[in-house]
């Protein structure tokens, strides 16, 4: 419902059903269900971190190339955050945030000490997570046509990871062959990122 001042209003609980499906065309600012909200948290603190990988390659890497590549991928994330905080109120952030850019800053600053191949091969571990991350949720939403807005914003950010994915995929094959040490980390990084995202849910 829409108060005078044209603010959407959460109906009540027994209202709830028949006040989402009669608005077909949700849009950020709306009051969206808590499940939703659940997701979106994940998305948020995900893009956040994202932004914090990049900054954290760009605060020790110095090849030119690299750098190139983390700042547009960078500018990227920045958009991706700002559209996701569109959908996201404040009050549904993650309280563990101050936690999350932490561990995003040292998941791209670490890398970037041993070099492009290990950033190339980090950004490819935490890409293809991100892939199926959002390819979950938008499975879920294919059925909710009130959410259809949502659902674009979601693929348009996933396709964007997906070609991340691929192009730090390309750029490692430039490289040696990846030593244990760096598969232990990738694989560190895609279980501590299903991990995060299990606590985000919740905090």
């Amino acid at each position: 419902m829409v108060s005078e001042s044209g603010v959407v209003q959460l109906p009540g609980a027994d209202q709830a059903q028949s006040f989402y499906a009669s608005r077909l065309h949700l849009t950020p600012g709306d009051i969206l269900p808590a499940w939703v909200y659940a997701h979106l948290r994940t998305d948020h603190a995900g893009e956040v971190g994202a932004v914090c990988i990049y900054q954290g390659v760009l605060r020790f890497a110095r090849d030119p190339v690299l750098r190139a590549f983390a700042e547009h991928h960078l500018a990227t994330e920045q958009n991706h955050l700002r559209l996701i905080s569109g959908w996201l109120p404040v009050a549904q952030h993650s309280r563990l945030l101050p936690l999350w850019q932490v561990a995003g800053f040292l998941t791209g600053a670490l890398p970037a000490l041993f070099g492009p191949k290990a950033v190339y091969a980090t950004i490819e571990a935490v890409e293809t997570f991100v892939n199926h991350h959002y390819e979950e949720q938008i499975l879920a939403l294919a059925r909710q046509i009130e959410l259809r807005n949502l659902r674009q914003t979601l693929l348009d950010c996933q396709a964007d990871e997906v070609a991340h994915r691929d192009e730090a995929a390309a750029a490692s094959r430039g490289f040696s062959q990846s030593g244990w040490m760096l598969r232990a980390w990738c694989a560190m990084v895609g279980a501590g990122s299903k991990a995060a995202v299990t606590l985000i849910r919740h905090i």
